[in-house]
């Protein structure tokens, strides 16, 4: 036995001497012969176990002075008594004041007996309320929702965040089982009956909610078993897991956006390398057909084709953020007003178009004529859901952000656009961005106005964000980073003009044969003498040989790069300026003072371009 504090009262100090000797072996003995000073004792020392009390002191009785004690002491109590005083003894036992009682003289076995039972009662008691205040403290503060239940499934105790979950109180939820409370036909009573028979500990992830707002619990069932081995219990516990699968989800979004952003820059730049050598040779051939009207539709009518192929592929880059923007600060109100005639124009007259425009919104830090583009095929989109005509709201704001998943901290401006069509599924509503994903018919929607939007909302430092709801409409939000003050609009430049030739002696290197040949007709048509190599080593080896004013070299060759040649060529020809042609520049990092052509371009614009770094070389 454990060593413990025994409390003996009586007015006789022979009996107390006695009792001390009895247990001093076994127990701290205190002793005291006054009831009062007895209850002053045990006030002072809440680890005494059991009080051995005579009943007929002076003052106060043993039976009231336990009854006292009680109030405030959890110690077992036994009465002593020499006078078979029963009345006093059964008064005593009826009102909780003693747990035993023994007679003077007494037998020393039995009351070492009956003071080792109740001290191993008071040690018993302890522990329970310990384990008692534990589980209490667990269930009052655990933010999970905790229950227990027997084995049918009834709730022999839970916590309030449990029945907070189930939309009742404790109380009601006692001794009814889950569906009963939820009003359900047996389904998680079933599962609870399934974790009692399997007998082991099980997992499980519960959604409620309409698909894609979810709620998710993680629900954990623990069979608990009784001393011989058989389950009689299931214990419950409930975590709200939302949060992390939306996290979890958005990672997986962003995963897929990013493969399918990679793949999309990829194709455009195969896709911009087919249509440079389209485009060149339609209208390379162009001039030689012009005597045949029949074939010079149809020289057009190809053209006209491989343009929109380029228009495509612009938005693909713009998905992929591969497209080089030009950000600056944009008042985004002047913008919107003065795309009235355009969004009229386009978007026909069933649609009527309301603009609330945040006076005090301030300039964003966006490309403007991709914003403008992005506006326009939202709103198209807004069109396209409602068939049958309605009003298209168009809003900006403020928006402060400070904690924001997405979003880094600090000061942005929002572009709303919202109809009140037929809304978009929340199945669909998850793959709106993805490049070629459509739900229009076969013909009237590539998939990718969206994708751009997306793109530019990312390129830009922002965040887009579509919330719909099927026969409720569709609210799109561009979040773009705020600046305070918008630049001076741009002015247009006039369309390049073919320039007045010089002599001069041109390298074209690219890697792909027939836009290699297209480029280098294009300049031999202006004049130039040219050149081709299939790769940086080759144009290296050329140039060693012989001499050139001017390098016009593709960006991603095998081998060396554009930019690894340029180096080469600025190093060794200082002179030679070099002009980097790409139909994927986010591929590879471009200096901002190495000149940069994109395909597919015509053939003005590289006659425009070559003139310029030949006049500046000169």
């Amino acid at each position: 036995m454990s060593q413990g504090t025994i409390l003996a009262v009586d007015d006789e100090p022979d009996i107390l001497v006695a009792l001390e000797d009895l247990f001093e072996d076994t127990f701290r003995v205190l002793t005291t012969a006054k009831p009062a000073e007895a209850l002053e004792i045990l006030a002072g020392n809440p680890d005494i176990a059991v009080i051995l009390s005579d009943q007929r002191m002076p003052g106060m009785t043993g039976d009231a002075m336990l009854a006292e004690a009680r109030r405030f002491h959890d110690a077992q109590a036994i009465l002593l008594t020499g006078y078979a005083d029963m009345s006093a003894v059964v008064a005593a036992l009826n009102q909780g004041g003693i747990t035993g009682y023994a007679t003077k003289p007494w037998d020393a076995n039995l009351l070492r007996n009956t003071v080792r039972q109740a001290f191993e009662r008071h040690q018993l008691a302890r522990e329970l309320a310990t384990e008692r205040a534990l589980l209490r403290g667990l269930l009052d503060n655990a933010q999970d929702a905790i229950s227990f239940k027997d084995s049918a499934g009834r709730f022999i105790r839970l916590n309030a965040y449990k029945a907070e979950s189930l939309g009742s109180d404790v109380s009601d939820c006692m001794g009814r089982t889950e569906d009963d409370v939820l009003g359900q036909d047996g389904i998680i009573q079933a599962a609870d009956a399934a974790a009692i028979t399997t007998g082991a500990p099980s997992d499980s992830l519960v959604s409620e909610g309409a698909v894609g707002a979810e709620r998710w619990r993680h629900v954990t069932r623990v069979p608990i078993r009784d001393a011989a081995g058989g389950i009689t219990h299931l214990a419950t516990i409930e975590r709200d897991v939302t949060a992390q699968k939306s996290l979890e989800a958005r990672l997986r979004q962003s995963d897929k956006m990013q493969a399918l952003g990679t793949l999309a820059g990829g194709i455009a730049h195969d896709f911009n390398n087919l249509l440079m050598a389209i485009l060149g040779s339609l209208e390379l051939v162009a001039p030689k057909v012009a005597d045949q009207p029949r074939v010079q539709r149809l020289v057009g009518n190809a053209m006209q084709a491989a343009q929109r192929g380029a228009s495509l592929t612009k938005r693909l880059l713009s998905f992929s953020r591969s497209r080089d923007l030009r950000p600056r600060a944009v008042d985004v109100n002047s913008l919107i007003e003065g795309m009235n005639d355009l969004l009229a124009g386009s978007l026909g007259g069933l649609v009527t178009i309301q603009t609330t425009l945040a006076p005090e919104a301030p300039a964003a830090c966006v490309d403007p004529d991709q914003l403008e583009l992005a506006i326009l095929n939202l709103c198209i989109n807004a069109r396209d859901a409602m068939p049958e005509g309605g009003q298209i709201a168009i809003g900006t704001r403020n928006l402060p952000v400070a904690d924001d998943p997405d979003l880094d901290p600090g000061d942005y401006m929002m572009v709303e656009i919202a109809d009140s069509g037929s809304g978009i599924a929340p199945e669909i509503l998850a793959r709106v961005c993805e490049p070629f994903f459509t739900t229009k018919a076969v013909g009237q929607g590539t998939g990718l106005g969206l994708a751009m939007v997306f793109g530019l909302a990312q390129q830009s430092h922002g965040r887009l964000r579509i919330e719909s709801e099927l026969g409720a409409g569709t609210r799109v939000q561009i979040t773009l980073p705020r600046v305070e003050a918008a630049g001076p609009a741009e002015v247009l430049a006039p369309g390049p003009t073919t320039p007045a030739v010089r002599g001069a002696r041109i390298l074209v290197v690219d890697d792909d044969p027939e836009v290699r040949h297209v480029t280098a007709s294009f300049l031999s048509s202006f004049g130039y003498t040219e050149r081709e190599a299939s790769d940086g080593s080759t144009a290296v080896s050329l140039m060693e040989q012989d001499a050139f004013d001017l390098v016009v070299a593709d960006l991603a060759m095998p081998g060396m790069t554009g930019v690894e040649l340029a180096e080469i060529v600025r190093t060794r020809w200082s002179d030679v300026p070099v002009l980097i042609v790409t139909g994927h520049a986010e591929a590879i990092p471009i200096p901002p003072d190495l000149p940069v052509l994109r395909k597919p371009f015509e053939s003005a614009e590289l006659a425009a371009e070559v003139s310029r770094l030949l006049d500046r070389a000169a």
